[in-house]
């Protein structure tokens, strides 16, 4: 039997480490592309251009989507200038360009998330959509990023709504880790997870209970406290330490059929997860503490807890069948569960969580967070 677990060569967290980014770049190389998405490049640029001069950066804006086409766009440029390290600073689709892009040109890759979104920035993968936003592959890389680098201050003035999508794709990190430990199904190495991936899975979802009401809180004021520390730290590195060397199931598939849904693409991935993780409560017979704890966690912090809240409405027999069916594609992660799996019972988990987030919604009156809300 072997087991593999793997890590990013180097991860730095905390307020204003953004000051340090050209330290940590000189490490990797001396020529760096600068791959930026829009906000990044209209509102942060002299804090992260600023500490790079020294190297001369190319920078170039990210065009939207995680795409074969984007990949190969940014490969030119790169090719024809001549850099020698590959930097993608802002949310999980420009950090799994760069990735694909310094995989292809076999140059190190730093990544600097300015959200705490998903657990994109720790992991040797990129997933790749086609150009209108439907899931098409993933594309399993053979190094984790060089180093990860995460200003904690810059979290914390992102909107509420992008820590809380990370939240729900951490969500999915104990529950599909725990499944591939009892099922012995491979993680994303294709080899069974260490205890270490086991243990750190679990610690993320502890953390996310602990801490992720008041880390939210926090993050409405705009402010780093340790909460905020530990929960983006659960966000990025936690979660991406256990989903990749842990392992997936239920949760990302069910995400994956949701995307073939064109009413869901301006949700979040992580919103999306947290639909997964609902039904996923349903398809794996947890007890019904679990299934309270996890309803509440998500209300509390203003997760979507139904379809509706990810834009399925009305929500149709043919509309689920369809997710289902993709959930359950014979490549796909849900078969790693320790359950039987089929479409039919997708379906029955969707319906299921979907009636009881509407009833429990109707007894739960908290600040309203919800992602319709805030998309609204």
């Amino acid at each position: 039997m072997i087991t593999t677990s793997i890590f990013p060569g180097r991860y730095v967290q905390g307020a204003d480490a953004l000051h340090s980014l050209g330290e940590e770049a000189e490490r990797l190389g001396q020529c760096p592309l600068v791959l930026a998405d829009p906000y990044v490049t209209k509102n942060l640029k002299p804090q992260i251009i600023d500490p790079l001069n020294h190297l001369n950066p190319i920078l170039e804006k990210f065009n939207g989507e995680c795409s074969q086409a984007e990949i190969d766009r940014l490969l030119e440029i790169a090719t024809a200038t001549g850099v020698d390290v590959i930097i993608g600073i802002g949310g999980g689709k420009t950090m799994d360009t760069a990735k694909a892009v310094a995989h292809a040109l076999g140059r190190p890759v730093m990544i600097v998330p300015t959200i705490a979104s998903t657990d994109a920035p720790c992991s040797a993968l990129s997933v790749i959509y086609t150009e209108k936003g439907q899931f098409e592959r993933y594309q399993l890389l053979p190094n984790n990023p060089d180093t990860v680098l995460v200003d904690t201050e810059l979290i914390a003035k992102a909107p509420v709504r992008f820590l809380v999508a990370g939240m729900g794709d951490a969500l999915a990190t104990w529950f599909e880790a725990e499944s591939c430990r009892i099922r012995r199904a491979a993680n994303m190495t294709g080899r069974l997870g260490t205890m270490t991936a086991y243990a750190l899975a679990e610690l993320c979802y502890d953390t996310l209970m602990d801490y992720g009401r008041i880390a939210v809180t926090a993050c409405e004021q705009q402010v780093v406290t340790p909460a905020l520390e530990h929960v983006v730290e659960a966000n990025t590195l936690l979660s991406g330490l256990g989903f990749e060397s842990g392992g997936l199931a239920a949760c990302h598939a069910i995400h994956n059929g949701l995307t073939t849904i064109e009413h869901t693409h301006r949700y979040w991935h992580g919103e999306k997860v947290a639909i997964g993780v609902l039904a996923g409560l349903f398809l794996t017979d947890q007890d019904s503490a679990r299934i309270d704890e996890v309803y509440d966690f998500c209300l509390d912090v203003g997760l979507p807890v139904t379809l509706t809240d990810i834009g399925l409405k009305p929500v149709t027999d043919e509309v689920l069948n369809t997710i289902a069916t993709a959930a359950c594609a014979p490549d796909e992660t849900i078969h790693n569960e320790p359950h039987e799996i089929s479409p039919e019972r997708v379906v029955w988990a969707l319906k299921v969580a979907d009636a009881e987030g509407h009833r429990r919604k109707a007894l739960h009156h908290p600040l309203d967070r919800s992602a319709e809300t805030v998309a609204a």
